[in-house]
C-alpha cells in the first residue's frame, strides 16, 4: 500500500485535479490520498488557505467578510464546473464555509483553525465527487473519523501516539481513500491544524498509520535540487538522501519539506519518494533512513537569511561554571529562541532569528549579558545568512572544511562564523546577506561542478 499527498499547485485547477486522478487510478497500490488546499494557479494568485486566514481575521475584527468568502467559493465553484460536476458539491461548500464564518469567535484561535482547515476538507470532499463521477471506487474520509487526535494546540498541533493504532483500520476500507491534510482533532472533538506545510505531516502520519511501503509525495519539481535554483541554473538533482539529510536541508531554507513533516515516516522506517505531478514518470527524489555516500560528501546546499549574532567574550569563561546556562537564561527570560551556539575558550556567539528583536529589546539584553555575566565585550551583528552544508559523507570524507573555506575565500566571501553540527552530517558557515548568492555558488562550483585533484 502506498500513501499519496498532492500539494496545492497539483490541485489549483480542474486541469491539474485530471492529472491527479490519472496518478492515482495508474497505480493500484495508491489508496490513501491526502490533499491539500488549491494553491497559486498562477505567480500572482492567491492561495486558498491564504484567502481563508484573510476572511477569518477579518471576519474576527467585525468586518465584512463577504468578499473573500465569495472568492474562496468562486475558487471551488469553477473548478467543479470545469470538471463537469453538478452544483451539489459547490453548494456544499458553500454552506460549510458559511456555517464555519458564523461560528463561536470568543476563542479566535480555535476559530482561526476552523477556518483554516476548510481548505483542505473542503477539496477532499471535492476530489472524492470528482473520482465517484468517473466511476471510481473512492470516498472522503474525516480525520475525526479516522481517528487523527492531536494536541489541543491551535496552529501547531502534534499527534498523540493512540492515532497511530486508530489509522491502521483505514487498511480494511475499501476504495480510495481521500483524506484532507493539515489538521486533526483534539480529544474535545475541536479542529486543530498543524503549523503551514501541515498536510505534509499529516501524509507522513497516515504512512506511518497504516504501514505503508511507500509515501509518495507530488509536488511541482522533478526533484530535489542540491542548491536552490535561484542561485544556480539547472542545479543537479538529488536521487536519494536521508531523513536526517533531508531535515537539516528543510531546517536550513529547503522549502521541499517542513523540517518536522517527516518525522513519523522516519520512525516507522517507511521511504519517501518525492515527484513531481506534471512528470510523473520522473523518478524523483527517494528519502531513505541509509544509503550508499557515492556522490561525494556534500549532498545538498541550503541557505537562509534573517539572522543576527551576539557575541560574547569574557577572559577564562570556560573555568566559569555555569555561565551558559546563565547565558541562555537571559534569553529564556526575553522569551527568545535561539538557532546555535558556537563557542570558543574565551567567547561564545549565540544565534538568532532576527525577527524576534527590536530596538529596545536588543539593548535591553546587551545590557544584561554585559552586567549580569560581567562580560568583557558584548556586540550584536545584523543580516546574516547561514549556509548550510549537508551530507552523510562527510563524516568520512576529510579536507571538506578546507575545499569549503578555499572556495569561499576565492569567491572573496569573508567567513563571520563556522560551526559543525555533532552528528557531522552538516556544517554551517555564517556570512553576509548581501554575499549569500555568491557564497553558495562557489560552494555549489566545489562541490558539485569541480573535481578535486
Amino acid at each position: 500500500m502506498k500513501v499519496v499527498k498532492f500539494g496545492g499547485t497539483s490541485l489549483a485547477s480542474a486541469e491539474q485535479i485530471q492529472k491527479v486522478l490519472d496518478i492515482v487510478v495508474s497505480d493500484s497500490k495508491r489508496k490513501i490520498v491526502v490533499v491539500s488546499a488549491p494553491g497559486k494557479r498562477f505567480e500572482d494568485d492567491i492561495k486558498v488557505t491564504d484567502l481563508l486566514i484573510a476572511c477569518a481575521h477579518k471576519q474576527l475584527r467585525g468586518e465584512d467578510a463577504t468578499k473573500l468568502l465569495e472568492a474562496v467559493v468562486e475558487r471551488f465553484e469553477s473548478i467543479a464546473k470545469d470538471l463537469g460536476m453538478s452544483n451539489d458539491i459547490a453548494r456544499e461548500i458553500r454552506a460549510d464555509l458559511e456555517k464555519r464564518l458564523q461560528g463561536d469567535k470568543r476563542d479566535p484561535e480555535r476559530f482561526l483553525d476552523n477556518m483554516k482547515a476548510a481548505g483542505e476538507d473542503n477539496n477532499a470532499k471535492l476530489i472524492a465527487a470528482y473520482f465517484q463521477d468517473r466511476g471510481i471506487e473512492a470516498k472522503y474520509v474525516s480525520p475525526k473519523e479516522a481517528g487523527l487526535i492531536v494536541s489541543d494546540e491551535p496552529g501547531n498541533a502534534r499527534v498523540l501516539p493512540e492515532s497511530y493504532e486508530r489509522l491502521y483500520s483505514l487498511r480494511d476500507q475499501s476504495g480510495i481513500i481521500i483524506f484532507p491534510g493539515f489538521f486533526g482533532f483534539s480529544e474535545n472533538g475541536d479542529v486543530v491544524t498543524f503549523s503551514r506545510g501541515g498536510s505534509d505531516i499529516t501524509g507522513s502520519i497516515l504512512a506511518n498509520g497504516v504501514k505503508a511501503e511507500l509515501y509518495e509525495n507530488f509536488t511541482d519539481v522533478d526533484a530535489v535540487y542540491a542548491v536552490n535554483p535561484n542561485f544556480v541554473s539547472h542545479p543537479t538533482e538529488i536521487q536519494e538522501l536521508t531523513y536526517r539529510e533531508m531535515r537539516e536541508l528543510s531546517y536550513a531554507g529547503f522549502s521541499v519539506f517542513h523540517d518536522e513533516a517527516l518525522i513519523p515516516a522516519f520512525r516507522a522506517g517507511i521511504p519517501v519518494n518525492i515527484k513531481n505531478t506534471n512528470n510523473p514518470s520522473a523518478p524523483g527524489t527517494k528519502i531513505v533512513n541509509k544509503r550508499e555516500t557515492k556522490n561525494g560528501p556534500v549532498v545538498g546546499i541550503a541557505s537562509d537569511e534573517g539572522f543576527c549574532s551576539i557575541y560574547i567574550q569574557k577572559y577564562l569563561m570556560n573555568r566559569e561554571i555555569g555561565f551558559g546556562r546563565r547565558l541562555l537564561q537571559i534569553l529564556e527570560n526575553y522569551g527568545l529562541s535561539y538557532e546555535h551556539i558556537p563557542s570558543g575558550i574565551d567567547d561564545v556567539t549565540v544565534i538568532l532569528r532576527e525577527n524576534q528583536l527590536n530596538h529596545e529589546l536588543e539593548q535591553a539584553i546587551l545590557r544584561q549579558i554585559k552586567e549580569n555575566l560581567d562580560a568583557d565585550e558584548v556586540k550584536i551583528q545584523h543580516h546574516l545568512a547561514l549556509i548550510m552544508l549537508v551530507g552523510e559523507g562527510m563524516r568520512r570524507n576529510i579536507g571538506t572544511t578546507a575545499r569549503a573555506a578555499s572556495a569561499l575565500a576565492k569567491a572573496g566571501v569573508n567567513i563571520e562564523m563556522v560551526n559543525q553540527g555533532s552528528s557531522e552530517v552538516s556544517m554551517m558557515f555564517g556570512v553576509k546577506e548581501e554575499v549569500e548568492s555568491r557564497a553558495v555558488q562557489a560552494l555549489y562550483e566545489e562541490f558539485f561542478v569541480s573535481v578535486p585533484v
